[in-house]
């Protein structure tokens, strides 16, 4: 790890869900390279793994640990997991999440809408749920970083009304659950994305480079957001730099939804 690396979170016991690639990976490798000894989890043990490998690599603490988030007893499971192996649980990154079912709304498959509701706004329930029963109960408290979108609360197009549907109710859930729960010590935000630099921004058969086009006619920043910097403003959230922050839906997007 570089010896300039800032150190807020320093001992601190850190859960990040969908941490098998993409933005999740890259939170859990940022959280790391402060110091937190991080539990990465997802439904697929191989990603994982290598998520685990590359923070050992850069000499960080990680474990894996198998979990689907849409089942409330793998997350109860996981979190109790995560106190087991590091004593508490400081910080939860709620990043796990699926894109179903683009078209018009008309033809969306009732599984695709069940799918990204069980998902993306239940799994984000059941999450929250484990991780406020414990933190509220150890000193300090805790935070909580939900992994929203800018589609959805913020922005909206068409054919994608499933998800839109499922990210608008993961902004609303963050902020209710902010305000019921600052009282018990326990801050919760949200980070909302747009286009990011991972699969799930491309469009079907579309290459990197095709997206890059794309972006610099669309995007008022003239390009896709990089996972890193959607990491820094998770890991600021999480951290005591935003300690007055409650409820807040920070949008990542490069002007997208301005």
């Amino acid at each position: 790890m570089s010896t300039t690396a800032r150190t807020r979170f320093i001992g601190k016991s850190v859960l990040v869900t969908g941490a098998g690639t993409g933005i999740g990976r890259a939170v859990a490798l940022a959280f790391a390279a402060e110091g937190a000894k991080v539990v990465v989890a997802g439904r697929k043990q191989g990603p994982l793994d290598e998520t685990v490998a590359l923070i050992e690599a850069a000499g960080g603490t990680a474990s894996a640990v198998t979990a689907d988030v849409s089942k409330a007893a793998d997350v109860r499971e996981l979190t109790a997991e995560a106190v087991r192996r590091h004593g508490r649980l400081d910080v939860a990154v709620n990043n796990a999440g699926v894109f179903r079912g683009g078209g018009p709304l008309a033809e969306l498959a009732v599984e695709d809408w069940q799918t990204l509701l069980d998902i993306n706004v239940t799994g984000v329930l059941h999450a929250l749920q484990a991780e406020i029963g414990i933190m509220r109960g150890q000193d300090g408290g805790g935070t909580i970083v939900n992994i929203s979108s800018n589609l959805g609360a913020h922005t909206r197009i068409p054919g994608v009304a499933g998800y839109l549907t499922s990210k608008a109710a993961v902004s609303a859930l963050t902020r209710a659950a902010a305000l019921d729960h600052i009282g018990d010590g326990v801050r919760i935000n949200a980070v909302s994305p747009g286009a990011t630099d991972t699969t799930m921004s491309l469009l079907p058969g579309e290459t990197e480079a095709d997206r890059a086009v794309r972006m610099k006619a669309s995007n008022p920043l003239g390009r896709v957001s990089s996972t890193e910097e959607v990491a820094a403003a998770v890991l600021y959230l999480a951290s005591d730099d935003a300690a007055s922050m409650v409820g807040t839906d920070l949008v990542i997007d490069g002007g997208a939804s301005a």
